[in-house]
């Protein structure tokens, strides 16, 4: 029976080691683990620092040229209002100082895509 007894207090000391160990490399594994994610949220944030700084300029730039792209077309709109408007006067001008002409003009050009119409439709029925 003493051995028995002795068997048995062996095995429960051998467990309790078994389990004493287990305990220790939970625990070793455990605070791997959170050094692990600390060294990653270092790092992310480390990144995250290093980025903004770069997207805010971007964003920046983005802004700037899309306001220069606004102000090229405002200043091309413009050109071409003035540009229209000279062309206007120059063609009432030119109406005013010569109305037999213009009315010859506008005759022929009329005439010219009357029968550039006519052609076409005349091709799509073939």
């Amino acid at each position: 029976m003493i051995t028995s007894a002795n068997n048995q207090q062996d095995s429960r000391q051998a467990t309790e080691g078994l389990l004493h160990s287990a305990d220790r490399a939970i625990d070793s594994t455990r605070n791997q683990a959170n050094h692990a994610l600390d060294v990653a949220e270092e790092k992310m944030h480390n990144l995250s620092n290093s980025v903004k700084p770069a997207f805010e300029k971007l964003s920046r730039m983005a802004g700037d040229y899309a306001h220069q792209g606004m102000d090229m077309a405002v200043h091309a709109k413009d050109r071409a209002r003035e540009s229209l408007s000279q062309y206007g006067a120059v063609t009432t001008r030119y109406v005013a100082d010569k109305p037999v002409q213009s009315v010859l003009i506008a005759a022929a050009v009329g005439a010219a895509v009357a029968i550039l119409i006519s052609s076409a439709r005349n091709r799509n029925r073939y």
